[in-house]
């Protein structure tokens, strides 16, 4: 595939696993944003946040999609508050396909609550909140997003295979 999927999507909506799946099934490069800004910074999220500030890490993070431009077969997992930057809807536009993975507060929830390594719902482990975020996100996911993908109930596989399909239906 020449064209970069670019996956988008709330915290624990699945970005990191169907991106792995995407390289392993169809043999796409994979950037795993998060992964990536802490290897460059040397210190986790969390602790960019802590020390530098959220304003710092989603310039970290549009500096580092506006370098993607060029890449080809290429899948990126985002950071759930990628698309809340319009510089970075523009930046993977001009390189790729933007994929909302969407799934429900209450599988987000279940998929997310043993891991405390999202700074945004430290202390706010709950469905309410979270649901309460998401509505905050969803304008923003749905109006960068050129297709939107559930995936509630189903397996990586089914969920990458889907994907594909609708990326090769959309160009």
């Amino acid at each position: 595939m020449s064209k970069n999927i670019f996956l988008i999507g709330f915290m624990g909506a699945g970005k990191s696993t169907i991106a792995r799946a995407l390289r392993d099934e169809y043999g796409m490069h994979l950037i795993e944003m998060d992964e990536q800004i802490e290897a460059q910074e040397g210190m986790t999220i969390s602790q960019i946040f802590a020390k530098k500030g959220e304003a710092c890490f989603r310039a970290l993070e549009t500096r580092l999609l506006e370098g993607l431009e060029g890449e080809e077969n290429t899948v990126v997992s985002c950071g759930g508050g990628v698309p809340m930057r319009q510089e970075n809807v523009a930046a993977m536009r001009r390189s790729g396909t933007i994929v909302y993975l969407s799934a429900a507060p209450e599988t987000i929830y279940e998929r997310v609550r043993e891991f405390h390594t999202r700074p945004l719902l430290e202390g706010n482990m709950n469905v309410e909140y979270i649901e309460s975020l998401m509505a905050q996100r969803l304008p923003n996911y749905l109006s960068a997003a050129d297709i939107t993908i559930r995936t509630d109930g189903k397996d990586a596989r089914a969920i990458s295979a889907e994907i594909l399909q609708s990326v090769m239906q959309h160009d």
